[in-house]
């Protein structure tokens, strides 16, 4: 192998990004010009640069608005860009939320309304339901995302606290015809749980919301047990006859990003094996699991032969527990690290392919056979690392960190782990 261990992980991880532009997913997809007005909304962390290719591709009038995370704009000539906060929303996006809302509002049949939603967008459309308020939100979210919680239970609750998500939105826009393009984050490509589903039926209820927060032992606002427990927060259903004849679309999503990272590997003349792109559970769990495949690998050649790579995505989740500064892709690999125990020719890369893993903006991070020995002299100890969930402050240490800026995309976690061939 020509490439290094670390410059070809990296280069798999660029391609995977580069696949899930919203610059080659989006212009086929564009629904014909209506009679009436094209209204552009969305959400997420990729919804400007989407709303830029729809604005350079787009052959008639329209106007509009959609939400990113601060740091994601995308100028734009006809539709308005607001950044906003994420994971845990602010005031911006509270007030987004309700302009976007209102946009959808007095639409007539001979109108379109082209909704661009990925990954972030539950956060950045901030509209609580009518008896909650901004904080009541952002008390939720905080321990939902300490919780271990999946993305499919965080937003479960998400949409039965909201006055946006859950297919409210889609009514909103009634009779109006609406056409949502995806970038999918999720697990399973659910779109439901692509920005807890504002435009999409949602067949869990109220009672589902409750048992996950009952399940996790998560403190929450009396005012939100109510909400649940009245049933007041319940969603809009598929049956709905306001939803009947939308168009949703998923564009981009996991699997086709760890493709497109797989023909990077293949080219370099490694075998590549894709796990999963929906792989769930705790990081550090999922961690030990991998490593003990890559040790079965790397010893005895099962269930595949050396040299290979082995790729998977999907979201995992991290059940706070220290002080440190988080993030699942880094304790993933942390823990994989650890387990591996510094066997000689595995390398790994593990990042989030928005660019931020957690609550920083810091894609991932790379571990490499010296990594637990480099730690030890630096007087670092692994094993207190993850036990205090600061995968960062550990990577940070050795100037390992994968740091990318915003990506403009976003299609979940990409793990992949090389493993050489060893001389005998």
């Amino acid at each position: 192998m020509s490439t290094s261990p670390r410059d070809l992980l990296r280069q798999m991880f660029d391609a995977a990004v580069a696949a899930a532009q919203p610059s080659h997913a989006i212009p086929h997809h564009l629904p014909k010009p209506p009679k009436g007005r094209m209204v552009v909304i969305g959400a997420g962390k990729a919804s400007a640069a989407m709303a830029r290719v729809v604005e350079d591709n787009w052959p008639g009038p329209l106007s509009g608005l959609v939400v990113t995370r601060y740091g994601y704009g995308v100028p734009c000539q006809r539709i308005e860009i607001v950044e906003a906060a994420h994971p845990v929303p602010d005031a911006a996006g509270l007030a987004a939320a309700q302009r976007i809302y209102d946009l959808a509002a007095g639409l007539t049949a001979d109108d379109l309304v082209l909704c661009l939603i990925s990954g972030g967008g539950s956060a950045l459309l901030a509209l609580p339901h009518p008896d909650l308020t901004l904080e009541d939100k952002q008390a939720v979210n905080k321990a939902l995302l300490a919780s271990g919680a999946t993305i499919t239970e965080m937003n479960c609750v998400r949409r039965h606290l909201s006055a946006i998500k859950g297919g409210r939105l889609a009514a909103a826009c009634h009779p109006a015809k609406v056409v949502t393009l995806l970038i999918s984050d999720v697990p399973g490509d659910n779109p439901s749980d692509i920005a807890s589903g504002p435009t999409v039926g949602d067949a869990t209820s109220c009672a589902d919301a409750l048992a996950i927060i009952r399940r996790y032992g998560i403190e929450v606002p009396p005012k939100v047990l109510a909400v649940l427990e009245s049933g007041r927060g319940e969603t809009i259903k598929p049956e709905d006859p306001r939803l009947a004849g939308i168009d949703t679309r998923i564009i981009a999503a996991p699997q086709l990003a760890l493709e497109a990272a797989a023909a990077i590997a293949e080219k370099a003349g490694i075998k590549t094996h894709i796990l999963g792109d929906s792989l769930e559970g705790e990081a550090r769990d999922v961690g030990k699991a991998m490593a003990g495949i890559a040790l079965q690998v790397a010893r005895r050649g099962q269930p595949f032969e050396t040299p290979c790579i082995l790729l998977s995505g999907g979201e995992t989740t991290v059940t706070v527990r220290g002080k440190g500064r988080g993030g699942r892709n880094v304790e993933f690999l942390l823990s994989l690290g650890i387990a591996l125990d510094g066997q000689p020719g595995v390398y790994a890369l593990a990042a989030d392919t928005d660019g931020v893993d957690g609550m920083e903006d810091i894609a991932g991070a790379l571990f490499a056979p010296d990594t637990l020995a480099r730690a030890w002299a630096k007087g670092i100890k692994p094993k207190d690392a993850l036990a205090d969930n600061d995968g960062h402050g550990f990577f940070e240490a050795l100037g390992d960190q994968l740091i990318t800026g915003p990506t403009l995309t976003n299609v979940n976690d990409f793990r992949a782990i090389l493993i050489e061939k060893i001389p005998t």
